[in-house]
């Protein structure tokens, strides 16, 4: 007749409190695995550095004696010693702080998806090769980047556009009856493409106020409007996240960038396009690098004196009527 195997605890006995930081509350089930004697020798209860064998015996199976050990490594200096806070430019979410970054994140879905917008996400861990490809080889001083175990040169995503680029050009760009679409799987999807992403990134750079090497990067992506019009509903999706959190104009402002200003004023001083590109990249770091460093770069890109003074000039203008004013 065969009987269920009943599960036996085993209640530890009395251990010196300092083993409470190096053992856990321990459960022993089916007994026949353990002694039904299990004792801790006094000295162990003393000295937890010693406690690396515990034996016992039980006369068992006709009187014979066995012994069985249990032997935790011992604990080692270094493990006492080791850092408890997060590396460096990274942090911990607590409840309290979990809670407060779930309700931000809801609000960023609500509003992408209040204008119309789909949710999609990336690997954390890219090619090291595709934000060279953006941003040049200087980005590589910024990356969490590595040789995997197939030699293959990869990095921490430092930002999320690289990725979403890298994703359409994965799926393809077709026609279909002169209407233009993307192909998804089976699926085709018309443009426009509104695509929005939360996600993790790294940047190994030095940190500044309210700017770690770990952060979480909110992006809203409009593929297929040549016209303005995408950019004005990106604004006006960002001013509807504001008033939803009770941020106002006394709060934050806008600032507006557009590459087609910044290439005719590249014209107008005869720069050459390919250069373009250069002088973009060069232009991006003005608020994280000195202004002589800027200006040196850019004179190194083949700028002159004179379309160097202009073009910082033309960045610093704040309102639309004195752009208009410039050209």
């Amino acid at each position: 007749m065969n009987r269920s195997r009943r599960t036996q605890t085993t209640a530890m006995p009395a251990i010196h409190s300092s083993l409470s930081f190096y053992m856990k509350p321990l459960f022993l089930s089916n007994s026949s695995l353990f002694p039904r004697k299990f004792t801790v020798p006094k000295e162990y209860l003393l000295n937890p550095r010693s406690l690396c064998a515990l034996s016992s015996a039980s006369n068992q199976n006709g009187g014979r004696s066995g012994a069985r050990s249990l032997s935790p490594s011992p604990v080692s200096d270094d493990l006492q010693k080791i850092d408890v806070n997060p590396p460096k430019g990274t942090r911990d979410f607590p409840p309290e702080d979990m809670r407060l970054r779930n309700w931000l994140f809801h609000n960023f879905q609500e509003v992408s998806r209040l204008f119309g917008f789909e949710e999609v996400d990336f690997p954390v861990l890219e090619s090291e090769a595709l934000f060279i490809r953006k941003a040049g080889e200087e980005i590589r001083d910024q990356l969490y980047c590595f040789e995997d175990r197939g030699n293959r040169r990869v990095a921490l995503r430092p930002e999320l556009t690289p990725s979403l680029a890298r994703l359409v050009i994965q799926k393809g760009y077709g026609c279909h009856n002169l209407i233009p679409v993307f192909f998804w799987s089976r699926k085709s999807v018309s443009l426009p493409l509104k695509w929005f992403a939360v996600g993790q990134c790294w940047r190994y750079e030095r940190m500044t106020r309210g700017r770690r090497r770990e952060h979480y990067q909110w992006n809203m992506d409009i593929i297929g409007v040549p016209a303005v019009t995408a950019e004005a509903e990106l604004i006006s999706s960002i001013v509807t996240f504001f008033k939803r959190i009770g941020i106002t104009t006394s709060d934050v402002g806008f600032r507006i960038s557009s590459r087609k200003v910044l290439q005719e004023v590249l014209r107008c001083h005869s720069i050459p396009e390919h250069l373009f590109g250069k002088v973009c990249i060069i232009i991006d770091k003005i608020e994280k690098l000195p202004l002589d460093v800027i200006k040196n770069d850019l004179k190194s890109a083949g700028m002159s004196e004179a379309a160097i003074e202009e073009l910082l000039r033309v960045l610093s203008i704040k309102s639309l009527t004195e752009l208009e004013g410039w050209f």
